[in-house]
């Protein structure tokens, strides 16, 4: 019975805090660890939190804080309003739990002197994870179900079963207590595993061992396809709005390496996302359109011609129109100087630098229908002007028209109207527009 339990994942001397709830999984857990401790010096502590959510949280806090005394076992006690915290964050109670339960057992184990934390997932949890993933729609990694090893969490009894698990409680004598939440099928794991699982467990006995089983082969696999990709998300580069990728590289690689980049990309831009948005963001990339862009889990991604860039946060909102005045003055990423000046022998200099006649200029977004005639060419939309000049989508409300009367009178990075310069000697507004360094 032993044998599944894998206390090769806790290094001998050791420090490791257990997750204890006062249930079966994790009193299992800490009775195991304590074990270890006998056989591999470990240093053994615990910690448990009261979500506030029952009315038996007093219970099975007294309970752990009881049996922990009289083992000598080291035991950090934390409460969370579990239920405020998910309604502030939209959250779901689950979820809630989880993002709290995890804080805390990470600031326990901290306190503690503990560089490991083990928890009591086993074989049935790993197995209703695969399916609950399964149904929710994933990637090879949801079906890899839950990892054996992240960070510093430690899960040594996902070879274990629900069945070991309570023939080991019998036989030593251990007592539990029994979260009557768990039987609530509102949720969605109770009711996986209370009406799923015993289902498919008619058909096979071992369905949930076999399930555990092929999701341990399959996070070998995952993990070692995540390893090929790693090279191309490492060719990312990281620009103030995110992070960018030529598309070139993932139009070479294969999908499944090119997926497992584009994840790489999300985390490394502070980008959530699930299987649904991988491929969203790898169409970006496969795709014809130079300027297309899609929504993303806390930010955007969006092709930049033969860029793709993965950008936190919502895409910033064009600068207020602003009279052009005298000086240097500041609009958005831009810096527009303006002096009065006789023009020269060439009113144009380059698309950065050009005499105009001295109006009163206004500094707004692009606006439809505004149109520009550069030099000899023939007049075109600003927009296509944009297009021509692969200024990106995301950014061409943000480029600084210089209008008069309601035209466009000037562009930044495109140029002036030709109607609108200077003649040689006469009186002139000398304008430079620049954009800060390092902005695409």
């Amino acid at each position: 019975m032993g044998d599944a339990f894998q206390f090769g994942l806790i290094p001998p001397g050791s420090g490791v805090l257990c997750a204890l709830s006062g249930g079966a999984d994790s009193m299992y857990l800490l009775c195991r660890l304590l074990e270890g401790r006998e056989r591999y010096g470990w240093r053994v502590c615990a910690a448990h939190l009261n979500h506030g959510l029952r009315e038996t949280a007093g219970r099975d806090e007294k309970f752990v804080r009881d049996w922990c005394g009289r083992r000598g076992v080291p035991l950090a006690v934390g409460f969370e309003d579990v239920a405020g915290y998910a309604r502030r964050e939209g959250l779901s109670l689950e979820e809630a739990g989880r993002t709290l339960r995890y804080r805390f057992l990470g600031q326990a184990a901290l306190e503690a002197g503990c560089p490991l934390i083990a928890t009591g997932h086993h074989a049935g949890d790993s197995a209703e994870t695969v399916l609950m993933n399964l149904i929710r729609g994933c990637g090879l990694k949801g079906l890899a179900g839950i990892p054996e090893r992240r960070d510093n969490i430690v899960r040594p009894m996902l070879e274990v079963s629900r069945g070991e698990i309570e023939a080991y409680l019998k036989e030593h004598g251990v007592p539990h207590v029994e979260d009557e939440t768990n039987e609530d099928v509102n949720y969605t794991r109770n009711k996986v595993r209370h009406q799923l699982l015993p289902l498919l467990e008619e058909l096979n006995p071992q369905a949930a061992a076999h399930i555990a089983a092929a999701a341990r082969r399959l996070r070998e696999d995952e993990e070692e396809l995540s390893r090929q990709a790693a090279p191309l998300a490492a060719e990312g580069l990281d620009i103030p709005d995110g992070v960018a990728l030529p598309v070139r590289v993932l139009r070479e690689a294969p999908r499944p390496l090119a997926l497992r980049a584009c994840a790489g990309l999300l985390e490394r831009a502070g980008l959530g996302a699930q299987a649904v948005h991988l491929e969203r963001v790898l169409a970006l990339a496969l795709g014809d359109d130079p300027s297309a862009g899609a929504d993303l889990p806390g930010g955007r991604a969006y092709r930049q011609y033969e860029l793709l860039v993965l950008a936190p946060g919502a895409d910033p909102e064009p600068p207020a129109p602003a009279q052009l005045r005298e000086g240097e003055q500041a609009w958005g990423e831009w810096r527009i100087w303006c002096a009065p000046a006789p023009c020269p022998a060439k009113a144009y200099i380059s698309p950065w630098e050009f005499y105009l006649r001295p109006e009163a200029y206004l500094v707004r977004p692009r606006r439809e229908g505004d149109r520009l005639t550069l030099g000899r060419r023939p007049e075109k939309t600003v927009k296509k002007l944009m297009i021509e000049g692969k200024v990106p989508a995301r950014r061409r409300a943000r480029v600084p028209v210089l209008a008069l009367g309601g035209r466009a009178a000037a562009v930044g990075g495109l140029g002036p109207e030709k109607d609108c310069l200077a003649a040689p000697g006469a009186p002139a507004l000398h304008i430079i527009i620049k954009i800060e360094e390092n902005v695409l």
